[in-house]
């Protein structure tokens, strides 16, 4: 591949595309408006979806030494008890399911770009097309500036929920179980990540908003009462948070167009929260936007022309992508259900995980079973 390429943006999307297009001998350089790669964000889950992407590109035991194994997930009412369980460890043992500090992702893909010649430039605030590459990639997230530049002006959608997101210490025995405490109108999620540290994000339907990113503090004493009636671990993770990040969650639609190639200067291309920002109920945003990249390179390789290539990779991408956002947006509604709703849908899950535990996971087959280096 001898094409030149600038990618907008060096978070996970765009840092993965560097490495899949360098790899196939692209010129590449990618440039971020921050000044630094800063330790933002705070947990990820990664499911084998993904996991085969990181091993395609060589990443795998590095990967390894950053994150931890998820082997269960737990669904608990408020007060602690369990209502379904989800077992990855037994009933897909082939699968990798791992928990990761996305800051570590991020330094882990910067290296692993940079060792494959891509040039990294940070201070750059894009505004406009760079014009001296043959194909721009708009990696640059959900407040995207390449998108409006196809799509125009969208005004996203408050759905009336806002989050916490912190990380406390936890030297505990390991535990590799993601947990989601659902209560009424909120749920609180956690899971230990490595390096002694535990992921916590807690979600509350709200009537104020609060613009989207994680950037913005928020009062833990305020994260503390709106949850002070939760059990189980809760309250001990709770009462060691020192600091907490709080953010708005939009709901965004798929873009309508992902990319342009009319000849009229570089061809143009959104991959990750660019071209479909999710509500992170599904645990597969950074998971779709590391599918994007490797599908992304493997169409621009295999494909006869530019155009042809970005119409491949959108056709590829926008049903699946599309699917998970609005299964997403159906568990934001499940997690914070009341009243009788809420007792008989704990219910029915009580009894299918105890008289079909395998069946809870099977329900997803169609996120984990996808693999992303065979789809091009």
């Amino acid at each position: 591949m001898t094409l030149s390429v600038t990618i907008v943006g060096a978070g996970v999307a765009g840092l993965t595309a560097a490495c899949a297009l360098a790899h196939r001998g692209a010129q590449v350089r990618v440039l971020e408006r921050a000044g630094a790669l800063r330790e933002v964000g705070a947990g990820l889950q990664i499911s084998p979806n993904a996991a085969r992407v990181i091993e395609a590109l060589g990443l795998w035991s590095r990967f390894e030494a950053i994150s931890l194994p998820s082997e269960r997930v737990e669904l608990r009412d408020m007060g602690g008890g369990l209502v379904a369980g989800l077992d990855l460890a037994r009933f897909r043992p082939n699968d990798r399911f791992r928990l990761v500090h996305r800051a570590r992702l991020v330094e882990m893909l910067e290296t692993s770009a940079r060792e494959a010649g891509v040039k990294i430039e940070l201070g750059h605030d894009i505004r406009e097309i760079p014009e001296d590459s043959d194909l721009v990639v708009g990696a640059d997230g959900v407040k995207s500036r390449i998108r409006p530049l196809l799509n125009g002006f969208e005004a996203p959608f408050f759905t009336g929920q806002t989050a916490w997101r912190t990380l406390i210490r936890d030297e505990s025995p390991s535990d590799h179980a993601a947990q989601i405490f659902m209560g009424p109108g909120r749920h609180v999620v956690s899971y230990r990540l490595a390096g002694g540290m535990r992921n916590i994000v807690a979600v509350m339907e709200r009537p104020d908003w609060h613009d989207e990113g994680w950037s913005h503090p928020g009062d833990p004493n305020e994260l503390r009462s709106n949850f002070s009636r939760f059990g189980g671990p809760v309250p001990d993770w709770l009462s060691r948070v020192e600091e907490v990040g709080l953010w708005g969650l939009f709901r965004h639609p798929v873009a309508e167009h992902w990319y342009r190639a009319d000849g009229t200067g570089p061809a143009v291309v959104l991959i990750g929260d660019a071209a479909h920002p999710t509500l992170p109920f599904m645990a597969q945003g950074a998971v779709m936007a590391i599918e994007d990249a490797w599908v992304l390179a493997a169409c621009l390789e295999s494909q006869p022309d530019l155009t042809t290539a970005l119409a491949h990779f959108e056709n590829l991408r926008r049903p699946r992508c599309r699917r998970i956002v609005q299964a997403a947006n159906g568990n934001a509604r499940n997690y914070h259900l009341r009243g009788p709703a809420r007792a008989v849908a704990h219910g029915g899950l009580r009894v299918l995980s105890r008289l079909a535990p395998g069946h809870l996971i099977e329900r997803f087959a169609w996120i984990y079973d996808y693999d992303p280096t065979t789809a091009a």
